[in-house]
C-alpha cells in the first residue's frame, strides 16, 4: 500500500487517481500508524514552503517520517521534494527535513527574467543523468510538467536527472537513500509520470 501524507497542502486526488489507474493500492492519511503500516510513502506538495512545513509540523508527523525514510521508499513530489532538503529561501530561510543536502532558491536568481517567465510552468525534456531503479520503465527524452517558481541548488550528488529551463540545469529527479524527490508533477505529466509511479511502486 502506499500512503499520501494528507498536511492539507497539495492536490491529493488527482495524484491518488493516477496511481489507481495504475491498479495500486492508496490511502490519503494524516495518520502515523497508517504510514507506518505503508509499503511506501508519497509526499506532495503545491504552494509556499513555510506555510507547507508549518502545516507538516501541526500534524506532529515530521518524526514519523524521517524515521520511515529509513526503513521504505519514500517519494517528495514539487514542494513535497522541495521539503528533503536541508532548507529554503522562499520569503525568508525555512528548515527542510533535511533527508537530501541541499537547499531551495529563487528560481529568478538564476535565470535572465527578462527572457525567462517564472514560474516555470509546463512540460521540459527530463535527461536522466544517473541510471535508477525508479527509470526502469522511463525513456530517456520524454517530456514532464513542471509549475514550480523555486528549485534545488547544491545537491550534485544527489541529481538523478534535470530539465533545462533558461539555461539552467533544474534538478528534476533526486535521491538520498530510501528518499527520492520529483520536481515536476508525475501525476500531470501523461505516461512518462505513470511509468515513473509505477516504478516507484515496484522499488
Amino acid at each position: 500500500m502506499i500512503a499520501i501524507v494528507d498536511y492539507g497542502v497539495g492536490n491529493l486526488f488527482s495524484l491518488q487517481s493516477s496511481l489507481r489507474s495504475l491498479g495500486l493500492e492508496t490511502e490519503v492519511t494524516g495518520e502515523a500508524e497508517r504510514l507506518r503500516r505503508a509499503e511506501r510513502i508519497i509526499l506532495p506538495g503545491v504552494g509556499a514552503f513555510g506555510d507547507a512545513r508549518a502545516k507538516l509540523d501541526a500534524t506532529r508527523l515530521v518524526p514519523v517520517l524521517l524515521e520511515e525514510a529509513e526503513q521504505k521508499p519514500l517519494l517528495g513530489i514539487c514542494l513535497g521534494m522541495q521539503l528533503l532538503f536541508d532548507r529554503s529561501f522562499e520569503y525568508g530561510e525555512h528548515p527542510g527535513l533535511g533527508l537530501i543536502p541541499g537547499e531551495v532558491a529563487d528560481l529568478r536568481e538564476a535565470l535572465d527574467s527578462r527572457r525567462w517567465k517564472v514560474p516555470h510552468m509546463g512540460w521540459n525534456r527530463l535527461e536522466i543523468v544517473r541510471d535508477d531503479p525508479l527509470f526502469r520503465e522511463s525513456r530517456r527524452g520524454e517530456y514532464v510538467y513542471y509549475v514550480h517558481s523555486f528549485y534545488a541548488r547544491r545537491c550534485e550528488d544527489s541529481v538523478l536527472a534535470t530539465s533545462e529551463y533558461g539555461g539552467v540545469a533544474v534538478p528534476g529527479v533526486v535521491r538520498r537513500g530510501n528518499v527520492w524527490g520529483a520536481q515536476f508533477h508525475p501525476e500531470k505529466s501523461g505516461e512518462a509520470g505513470l511509468r515513473l509511479l509505477r516504478a516507484f511502486a515496484e522499488l
